[in-house]
């Protein structure tokens, strides 16, 4: 199929809620506009040490994490993020690596309710353009 790469936008979650108190202005909301590899053997988000410290995100603890071929990796975890893509949104805690590209996993994927287009390598509304969460 090939690698597919989705323009997201990452927003420090916090400063989301603080602007909405109007503790801090919707300008100073911490933001990123990145191309993402999307991962479908990937859990959630995975972003760098660079991108975690220009949104200003917390560590919330620590996982290892099982990586492609079987190696292992202790990784830090972020407080939420949100992950935008078009119209659609999710929040959750990101992985961090020391480097590398940011990858988008199958959670905050099914969360916005988007899949990948294998034939057109691109991101698409599983359920068209209306979001559907299944709840079970």
């Amino acid at each position: 199929m090939g690698n597919v790469f989705a323009k997201i936008t990452l927003k420090n979650n916090r400063d989301l809620y603080n602007a909405i108190d109007g503790i801090i202005s919707e300008n100073d909301v911490r933001t990123l506009t990145i191309d993402a590899l999307v991962d479908t053997g990937a859990i959630t988000l995975v972003i760098n040490e660079e991108m975690c410290e220009k949104l200003g995100l917390s560590i919330e603890g620590s996982r290892t994490a099982n990586l492609a071929g079987g190696a292992r990796m202790e990784c830090k975890i972020t407080e939420p993020v949100q992950i935008c893509w078009k119209d659609r949104q999710a929040s959750c805690n990101a992985l961090v690596f020391p480097n590398g590209n940011a990858l988008l996993g199958v959670i905050p994927l099914e969360f916005m309710d988007i899949m990948v287009d294998p034939v057109r390598r691109e991101l698409v509304g599983a359920h068209g353009d209306q979001v559907a969460i299944l709840a079970v």
